[in-house]
């Protein structure tokens, strides 16, 4: 007898985001290619699921001489979307936060984040705008934890230049050679930013 069971919900989203995935990939091909990178960065730091580093990428590598201006755009509407989700964290965490956390099963993430958050918060979104931790947790958790505004926004000015303007430098300088680096590196690199990230914290309670 024939399976009939419909997909899961979490088999569900997986297909939708993947179909989406490619979707916006498919627009390094189009003219609005850097209109829908800045509306992807700014989304994805508060609430959208799909990061914007394989967009910059496949658009740095159709035109190396712009890979830094496209990584400029890409982190600052990153960080302007990250003050939305600030926001979201100050005055709306209850309603918009609470359904954030609920897509992305993040509940046990802002636990552990607003535990500590005011104690280690720039090294926190430091780690988050770097890492492949989710960064939109962290906006929304350094808002409802009233993190200072101009800390905040420092640390999401490193991270996220760090991330992606390091990008930007290697396809300008390496082209083609650098997909295939990033491809098999990337996790091992941001790995490693993030242990150092959490050594960070390590110090810092250690030396309060």
């Amino acid at each position: 007898m024939a399976d009939t069971q419909k997909p899961s919900t979490p088999q569900k989203r997986e297909g939708y985001l993947k179909r989406l995935y490619h979707r916006i990939l498919a627009e390094a091909d189009t003219r609005r290619g850097p209109a829908v990178l800045a509306v992807v960065a700014f989304v994805e730091s508060s609430f959208f699921p799909i990061p914007p580093d394989p967009l910059l990428i496949a658009l740095g590598l159709g035109n190396p001489r712009r890979a830094i201006p496209l990584a400029i755009l890409t982190t600052v509407a990153s960080v302007a979307g990250g003050i939305l989700g600030y926001v979201i964290g100050v005055w709306a965490f209850d309603t918009v936060g609470v359904a954030i956390l609920d897509f992305f099963d993040a509940h046990d993430t802002y636990a552990t984040v607003a535990e500590s958050f005011i104690e280690i918060g720039f090294l926190a979104v430091l780690a988050a705008a770097l890492t492949p931790i989710p960064y939109k947790v962290f906006t929304i958790a350094a808002g409802a934890a009233g993190m200072p505004l101009v800390i905040f926004i420092s640390a999401s000015l490193v991270g996220r230049g760090a991330r992606f303007i390091g990008e930007g430098i290697l396809i300008r300088i390496f082209g083609d050679q650098v997909k295939e680096f990033i491809d098999r590196w990337f996790g091992w690199l941001t790995l490693a930013a993030l242990i150092l990230g959490i050594l960070g914290f390590v110090a810092i309670k250690y030396l309060a």
